[in-house]
């Protein structure tokens, strides 16, 4: 399915891992899920990892923060990008109450501990219908718990001090995918389309219900996204 031309490099998001994209690795055999480029508590560390294990010339796919992590490689490094997917995720800087909000889960898990934290955190995350899928929260519950305090601290801090990065989104010349769970109340469909329509022939993809967990809650609409946008001509 893959073109074996374009390494295909896959960014997950906060408090995720290569876990997150369990069905995207096993529908593309060659792709990488970089480890560890979240350990860092600001974009310009992580960007840093992520070109150190990258391919020299590779497609990216970031999900949630490893979206926005995504574009930082494209902007220090737009040579190297060949084309790129965005999902599940914003380019808004930070907004009025984010901050508390982030840090009231952050004080949470300090007082009671990262399950208390993720238990909190993630159904919000999912789709209503997809909750009541025990094993796929069984799996996205404990993959966060696995993260722990100290990367959701590091990840939060990155993400509130962020870099304005929409005034890049109309240089962005490569294929892009943009891609969405339709009830996903974190990053909403509406903000996707707007990303969608700042960068030049971008491809939207809204899959029908699923959340924020969109690679782990509806695989099949991801890589069939996906394996389009690996093909089309560049």
């Amino acid at each position: 399915m893959m073109n074996d031309a374009v390494p295909l490099v896959l960014l997950p998001g906060l408090m995720c891992d290569g876990r997150i994209f369990e069905a995207l690795l096993e529908a593309f055999p060659t792709a990488i899920a970089i480890p560890g480029y979240g350990l860092d508590d600001n974009f310009d560390a992580m960007t840093a990892r992520v070109l150190a294990q990258a391919p020299e010339k590779f497609a990216l796919l970031g999900h949630s923060m490893g979206a926005r992590i995504a574009l930082e490689v494209m902007r220090a490094a737009p040579s190297r990008v060949q084309r790129l997917a965005l999902v599940s995720t914003g380019t808004h800087g930070v907004r009025p109450g984010e901050a508390d909000k982030r840090y009231a889960l952050r004080e949470l898990g300090r007082a009671h501990g990262i399950e208390a934290l993720v238990d909190a955190w993630l159904p919000p995350m999912i789709a209503p219908a997809n909750l009541l899928n025990a094993p796929l929260v069984a799996a996205l519950r404990q993959m966060c718990v696995d993260a722990g305090l100290a990367t959701f601290e590091a990840q939060i801090a990155a993400l509130l001090a962020r870099p304005e990065v929409e005034s890049m989104l109309p240089n962005i010349a490569v294929p892009t995918l943009v891609a969405v769970g339709s009830e996903d109340i974190w990053s909403p469909p509406q903000q996707h389309r707007e990303l969608a329509r700042a960068i030049p022939n971008a491809v939207l993809r809204v899959c029908s219900g699923a959340g924020h967990m969109l690679p782990a809650e509806d695989p099949c609409a991801l890589n069939e996204a996906v394996a389009q946008w690996l093909l089309t001509p560049g």
